[in-house]
């Protein structure tokens, strides 16, 4: 399984994964519109916040980029269907970081964005080099690639310039995983789990990555029992992240581990019922089981998400041939 994500902040959420999929032609171009509104947590408009829409599906690299104005506005033009990554930086409060749903069939719902306050000023801020920003693209385009060496590099330049980001350590654990170290991968995960004990605000969900990352190495292993439990505490630690829960599905799917992965998809979504991503992923589950009704159920449902695209023109040829 390929999984990775963009630079998504500043970086609290810098570790979201990234489901592979198809190479899409011409993808993220179209001609939907996103507009949003960017406040701190009293309502008060922010101007001048970083708003960044990547393209995530596929072989992803669309990005788009755009200030806030004075009534904390954004928009975005020359939209194509499919999922993006929506990021929001601003000094001296923390970053955020959504996963969209974009249509150009139908109008895409204003998005609105409250920024928590970084407390104890500028000096407790995450970032402290935006210039170094590049490196974390440039590593996470490696790791896309497979040359998990130079991905680490990168990573590694990045901290050494913002040394309070300890999250991306969560990158470097993943490519240090992906290479097959799996020892070098454990060791940082448990710096990563021990560091996030002091970080109120994005702690819980740090660990919980690492904690699944550390599940991924035992199953990789097949020690299946212990792979199980740390996947349990990664739950345990962030439960209503739904992109966790999927990445714990899509993990025990590349095993075929089906039922576990029935489990995380339908966990992934109960708490966001309408992503479609795993609507998709159960059907194939289904399917590896011989279950073409309880398939034909979940194509269904993710086209009543996801209506166009090529996923959607793929769903439909595997509903027609079902329904023969």
């Amino acid at each position: 399984m390929k999984t990775k994500i963009l630079r998504t902040t500043a970086l609290g959420l810098s570790v979201v994964f990234l489901a592979s999929g198809l190479i899409y032609a011409q993808a993220g171009r179209g001609t939907a519109f996103l507009s949003g509104n960017v406040t701190d947590e009293e309502g008060n408009p922010l101007e001048g916040a970083q708003v960044t829409l990547s393209f995530v599906q596929g072989g992803g690299g669309v990005k788009q980029e755009a200030l806030t104005d004075k009534k904390g506005e954004w928009s975005f033009l020359g939209l194509g269907t499919g999922q993006w990554n929506l990021a929001v930086v601003m000094k001296g409060f923390e970053p955020s970081a959504q996963a969209v749903t974009i249509s150009q069939l139908s109008r895409n719902a204003k998005v609105w964005i409250k920024l928590k306050k970084i407390i104890g000023g500028a000096d407790g801020a995450v970032l402290q080099d935006e210039d170094s920003l590049v490196f974390l693209d440039e590593g996470n385009q490696y790791y896309k690639d497979g040359d998990y060496d130079e991905a680490i590099a990168r990573y590694e330049l990045f901290l050494e310039k913002n040394p309070k980001a300890y999250q991306v350590q969560v990158n470097i654990a993943d490519a240090y995983k992906e290479k097959g170290d799996y020892e070098k991968a454990k060791e940082l995960y448990d710096k990563i789990i021990d560091l996030s004990a002091n970080d109120a605000t994005l702690g819980r969900e740090v660990s919980g990555k690492a904690y699944a990352g550390i599940g991924d190495i035992f199953l990789k292993q097949n020690k299946l029992a212990e792979a199980q439990e740390y996947f349990r505490r990664s739950i345990e630690r962030s439960p209503k992240d739904e992109v966790l829960a999927y990445n714990v599905g899509e993990i025990y799917f590349s095993n075929q581990n089906l039922p576990e992965a029935q489990k995380y998809f339908e966990l992934a979504m109960q708490i966001r019922p309408e992503w479609p991503d795993p609507y998709l992923k159960m059907g194939y589950v289904f399917l590896n089981t011989g279950d073409n009704e309880g398939a034909i159920e979940m194509f269904e449902k993710f086209l009543t998400l996801e209506t166009e695209g090529e996923r959607a023109t793929m769903v439909h040829n595997v509903l027609s041939a079902l329904k023969k």
